[in-house]
């Protein structure tokens, strides 16, 4: 008589949770953790009370202006990216670490959650609580939006693009969090690291500009008012200048060749924002030389657009020709280069994605090896 063998049931470790749930999961316990506090709602209405104040402050200063929403706009999301460049990492730089600490990372660890869906839920319980602080300033950014001058579609990308830097700079913090083990040295990483790609770029080129010098000839036009003879007869009245003429130039001086080096500032948030947004002013908006040497109808261009500008120049090179209009202020005619947006957002996107591949190895159980001090349940 034989007997039939049966296969022993799965084991309870081989069972796996769908990315969905569990993702969801972990999700869900940030967020309710999140909204108990009281911080969190005391957080939320001093950003909306400070945008508020920036908003209206604006709008009372500059309201003698004809078109004030461009300018209005582009302040609001500079100020927001500002803002909220302060914001994410405070919010995502002690989400892992901050567990470990409290000894419930471990109790997370040990269930069926693996350790890339336990930083995928943390990083959007992050990423949807800064995006909080940017929906309490969209109606600002309408508002402006509402006052002309500014095309529906620059408010839509401007707030696609603040909410996305916003995620990648939650990510960097997961990820650090992950890595580190004590939260107060996470934040201050998170935070130097948010420095680096807003002030440590623009430093880094400033500086990177005495390398690419070289001389070249240059030629500069600007506007001059000859002035007419003077008459001896002292009954006479004072001459006045003539009309404007536009004079012009040539020498040898030292040039930057910033295409050269534009590179640099492909990862900061600031630039990424400013050249992503498809500006389409009208040369009436911008202004026009004027007959006499002055530019008419002149809009100088609001902080983002400026920024937008100048980053062109920068891929352009130097700048050979001045013509007399540029030396009134109007924006200097470039052509369109490669935009600069997509490589900064690659350079983010690899600067964040290797943090949290980091964080990955660094959640994996069994631990072999664990710092001195490190708590685990």
């Amino acid at each position: 008589m034989s007997v039939k063998m049966q296969q022993p049931p799965q084991m309870a470790d081989e069972r796996t949770l769908s990315t969905r749930s569990a993702v969801g999961t972990v999700f869900g316990l940030e967020m309710r953790q999140r909204l108990r506090g009281r911080a969190w709602y005391i957080m939320l209405a001093v950003w909306f009370v400070v945008i508020a104040a920036v908003f209206l402050l604006a709008l009372a200063t500059m309201g003698s202006y004809m078109d004030i929403g461009p300018m209005l706009f582009d302040l609001v999301v500079g100020f927001v990216l500002f803002f909220g460049l302060l914001v994410a990492p405070g919010l995502s730089a002690n989400a892992v670490n901050g567990d470990r600490a409290a000894g419930t990372l471990a109790v997370l660890q040990v269930t069926l959650l693996t350790p890339g869906q336990l930083l995928a839920g943390k990083w959007l319980a992050s990423w949807v609580g800064s995006l909080a602080f940017l929906v309490l300033s969209a109606p600002f950014i309408f508002w402006a939006l509402a006052l002309g001058g500014v095309p529906a579609s620059e408010a839509f990308i401007s707030l696609g693009m603040l909410a996305l830097e916003l995620g990648l700079v939650c990510a960097i913090g997961v990820g650090v969090s992950a890595i580190a083990n004590r939260p107060l040295f996470s934040i201050v990483a998170t935070y130097m690291l948010v420095a680096l790609l807003s002030l440590g770029t623009l430093i880094t080129f400033g500086l990177s500009t005495a390398l690419v010098m070289e001389e070249a000839e240059v030629t500069t036009s600007y506007y001059s008012y000859p002035m007419p003879a003077e008459n001896l007869d002292d009954q006479s009245p004072e001459p006045q200048p003539g009309d404007p003429e536009c004079t012009t130039e040539t020498f040898v001086q030292p040039v930057a060749h910033t295409e050269r080096i534009t590179w640099m500032l492909a990862a900061n948030p600031f630039v990424v924002v400013a050249d992503a947004v498809p500006y389409s002013r009208s040369a009436a908006d911008a202004g026009q030389s004027g007959d006499f040497g002055y530019v008419e109808n002149y809009r100088p261009p609001g902080v983002m657009e400026g920024i937008s500008q100048q980053v062109r120049n920068f891929q352009a090179g130097p700048d050979y020709n001045v013509t007399c209009a540029e030396s009134q202020g109007l924006a200097r005619d470039v052509d369109d280069k490669f935009p600069i947006w997509p490589l900064g957002l690659l350079l983010q996107s690899l600067l964040a994605g290797g943090l949290l591949l980091l964080g990955y190895r660094r959640l994996r159980t069994p631990v072999r090896r664990l710092a001195q001090g490190t708590r685990i349940a």
